[in-house]
């Protein structure tokens, strides 16, 4: 995307007030998104995107500026502009050895987004659509989004680093809304994948919608939830998310290096029960969260959070690395070039344990099923969580029971990490955007069936 005589150029314009780290970081992006109402289309946007971000290091303090002007004269203007940002007084030169590496390709895409009509894609939309409608006939509303986006990034620095990488995602959600004459209930998924169009394919966008009109439908008609402390099970997949906001973002560097996490300075100690092993994963071939290299340039890899309830690992970035005095982890994500990296999640999940799901169920007398998560809110320095139920069941007797609405789920992720008292064997991953200061990005989130021995549910019975 740029000559590397032009980067030798910037990054020596970088380093005039005696940083000790330059960095560039140039993205080209093009988005397509449709959404679309009841079979409707309501909006058909494509648009591109391109710019750069220069970063500089002075000790633990770092300065960054960026631009969507990719001129080589405007980038060292860019560059200096961020130096002098640090009134040094001695002026540096620098020459750099780029060293590119092969990387590898954990992202192989069979269907480039822009080899298909807008048309193909609106059909998948309009059959999942008519799907949903077709469930119940208390489906009063439809919403579904398509997006594709197509990245290219490319990561210099004065430490040698020159990287290249394409991510290509490709995403769906789909919502139903069932009505009655006093209220009404919404389900709602979006799987994605670091794929082309070839993930309608692998994916029956039908049946997601006939699912998300299920738990609509189901919701609608169900009791409300009791409020008490109980056992609660919670389901494959997206109730991985109650990992990710109470407990990993608490594991970023972002956080540990302020000291505002509850699990700062707690490498080498039990923070989980004993049957629990946590991981990231950015290498899962595919995967949503998945990339090659990291926004800093860093080969990405499979970092083990938890072993056997021990924490192992944090994920870390450069900056905050040099703070902690640690290595980076391959963990550094940005939105875009209008945000500077800093550590982040990546696929994100509990491991698969050996117990077959339907034993959980058995072996738990009263309690809730938390057959599927939806949103909520976590304070990271204390790991307070409260996230709601977006499908629940009560289980009584070893048996799933009735269907109840309106649960909650709170606590505080350092505890219930330790009261996870089974693990299933049926490990599944959902899709997601998790926002932090570096601004949004796609994230997968991963369990199997767990069931926490105690934990305070919030309803309205």
């Amino acid at each position: 995307m740029l000559k590397e005589s032009v980067i030798e150029n910037v990054l020596t314009a970088a380093l005039e007030q005696c940083a000790d780290f330059g960095e560039i970081y140039v993205e080209q992006t093009q988005k397509n998104t449709i959404s679309m109402t009841n079979g409707t289309v309501d909006t058909a946007l494509s648009g591109r995107d391109k710019g750069a971000g220069i970063r500089l290091f002075y000790g633990n303090q770092a300065v960054y500026a960026y631009t969507n002007d990719l001129s080589e004269k405007n980038l060292i203007q860019t560059a200096k502009t961020a130096a002098f940002a640090m009134k040094g007084k001695n002026k540096t030169a620098r020459v750099f050895d780029f060293t590119k590496h092969l990387e590898n390709n954990y992202n192989v895409i069979q269907k480039m987004p822009d080899s298909i009509s807008k048309k193909q894609k609106i059909n998948v939309m309009r059959g999942a659509s008519s799907a949903a409608f077709l469930y119940s006939d208390i489906i009063s509303q439809t919403i579904l989004k398509y997006q594709d986006i197509v990245q290219n990034v490319l990561i210099a620095n004065t430490m040698g680093t020159f990287a290249q990488d394409e991510r290509v995602r490709t995403r769906m959600t789909v919502e139903s809304v069932a009505s009655s004459q006093t209220e009404k209930q919404s389900g709602h998924f979006g799987p994605g994948a670091s794929m082309g169009f070839e993930l309608f394919e692998k994916i029956d966008m039908e049946q997601v919608a006939r699912n998300a009109s299920r738990i609509a439908v189901t919701m609608l008609k169900a009791d409300v939830c009791p409020s008490k402390k109980m056992s609660v099970v919670i389901e494959n997949g997206f109730g991985g998310v109650i990992f990710h906001e109470a407990c990993g973002h608490g594991l970023e560097a972002t956080a540990i290096a302020r000291n505002a996490s509850v699990f700062a300075g707690k490498l080498g100690h039990k923070i989980a029960s004993s049957i629990v092993t946590a991981v990231d994963d950015g290498t899962i071939q595919n995967a949503w969260g998945s990339a090659n290299i990291d926004d800093e340039g860093t080969p990405t890899r499979k970092n083990i959070l938890i072993e056997n309830g021990i924490l192992k690992s944090y994920l870390i970035d450069k900056l905050n690395g040099k703070k902690m005095n640690m290595d980076t982890t391959g963990s550094a994500r940005r939105e875009s070039y209008k945000y500077a990296p800093t550590s982040r999640m990546t696929n994100t999940y509990i491991a698969a344990g050996n117990t077959k799901p339907a034993d959980i169920i058995a072996d738990t007398e009263y309690g809730l099923y938390a057959k599927c998560m939806g949103g909520g809110s976590v304070d990271p320095a204390t790991g307070v969580f409260n996230f709601a139920v977006l499908e629940g069941y009560m289980i009584r007797n070893g048996k799933i029971a009735e269907p109840v609405r309106g649960a909650t789920l709170i606590g505080k992720g350092n505890e219930i990490l330790m009261r996870i008292d089974r693990v299933g064997n049926n490990l599944k991953s959902a899709q997601g955007m998790c926002g932090s200061i570096s601004g949004s990005i796609p994230t997968n989130v991963g369990q199997p069936m767990i069931r926490v021995s105690e934990i305070t549910v919030g309803g309205r019975g």
